[in-house]
């Protein structure tokens, strides 16, 4: 039957299905789906979510008879993320690999992502949103569904959310410097630096509106110096000097390939291009920087759930944590991981509470 957990068929998600329709058979059987059906139906008119039930129970199991994948079809999931395509080029074949699950990647900019999200609501596309700004996550938990991950004890404590979104690895900001354009000494050692007339149109930075990175790279400035008007004054100083990228990924190569001598961007972006061997140093601000989770959650009637608790589970697995760490210089957040030997180790960075 073309129709999902819910008993919604799927091209058309305001049809629902019950009774022999289903492929279940016998009276009681078909009186029990059809229970189910008008449960699945008020819970959403209520503005909740019912979950199905678990298989192991006598409903869930005729649920799961109804809901059988024909021989030769392919799991698939959804998934929406902000990464960069070289990180999910080279992590979504492993998980295919790994678990025989078709992934659909959607990339976009973090608050697009949300946008396009809400936009979906009604009629849900996405099954995972995929490593965006953990502040979005939680102003916009209405679209999440909650769910707790096999090894969610392995979370180190620091970075639980208790909320419907998951950690998913560590962020740091930091500036990013061409070494042909400037030298030691003349690195910004502090964001007040950045306001400097010799970066006029030098210093480049994702657009806040449409880039989490960028968001919490604002917000970390304005934590620093105050969000109050007198704040606000020194980043004008700041952004005047500002040539706005079209994503926070793609600052770090404006940096590599000259066409900026400072960047403002994640510490994995700069990694990746100081470990390629570009013109590139990674400078730690003075005054502080933050340094918080990025996320990742399962959707709030996620067509294909299944796949989407089983991508979730597999990002934070150890084998995958640890890839992320020591290939694509990323922050661990589980308990048994250990981070990248190359970067600066977290005591020796000043942070803001952000």
């Amino acid at each position: 039957m073309r129709s999902n957990r819910q008993l919604r068929l799927k091209r058309a998600e305001h049809i629902r299905f019950a009774g022999q329709i289903t492929g279940c058979e016998g009276y009681v059987e078909s009186a029990a789906i059809g229970l189910l059906a008008a449960r699945f139906a008020a819970a959403e008119i209520a503005g909740t979510t019912l979950a199905p039930p678990p298989l192991e129970t006598a409903l869930g199991a005729l649920l799961g008879a109804c809901l059988v994948i024909p021989a030769g079809a392919q799991q698939r999931v959804s998934i929406y993320t902000a990464h960069t395509a070289n990180i999910v080029e080279r992590l979504i074949p492993e998980f295919e690999k790994a678990t025989g699950i078709k992934a659909d990647v959607v990339k976009a900019g973090s608050g697009d992502i949300i946008n396009r999200v809400r936009a979906e609501s009604a009629n849900p596309k996405a099954d995972v949103i995929w490593s965006i700004g953990a502040e979005l996550l939680e102003a916009n938990t209405d679209l999440l569904e909650p769910y707790q991950p096999k090894e969610y004890a392995m979370i180190a404590d620091a970075f639980k959310s208790g909320s419907a979104w998951i950690p998913y690895t560590g962020i740091l900001n930091v500036f990013v410097v061409n070494t042909k354009k400037l030298k030691p000494d003349e690195y910004p050692k502090s964001w007040a630096d950045l306001a400097q007339p010799r970066f006029k149109n030098l210093v480049s930075m994702a657009d806040a509106e449409k880039s989490g990175s960028a968001y919490m790279q604002l917000n970390t400035f304005l934590t620093i110096y105050s969000d109050k008007p007198a704040g606000w004054d020194k980043f004008k100083g700041v952004f005047n000097n500002l040539s706005i990228s079209t994503s926070s990924g793609a600052v770090p190569r404006f940096v590599n390939d000259g066409e900026a001598v400072v960047g403002i961007t994640l510490e994995d972006n700069a990694y990746l291009y100081l470990k390629g061997g570009g013109p590139v140093a990674i400078v730690y601000p003075e005054d502080g920087t933050s340094a918080i989770a990025d996320g990742m959650a399962l959707c709030k009637r996620a067509p294909n759930p299944a796949a989407g608790k089983a991508f979730i589970d597999w990002s934070l697995s150890a084998p995958v944590q640890e890839m992320v760490v020591q290939e694509l210089g990323r922050r661990p957040i589980r308990k048994d991981a250990k981070p990248l030997g190359t970067l600066k180790p977290m005591g020796e960075i000043k942070l803001v509470k952000y």
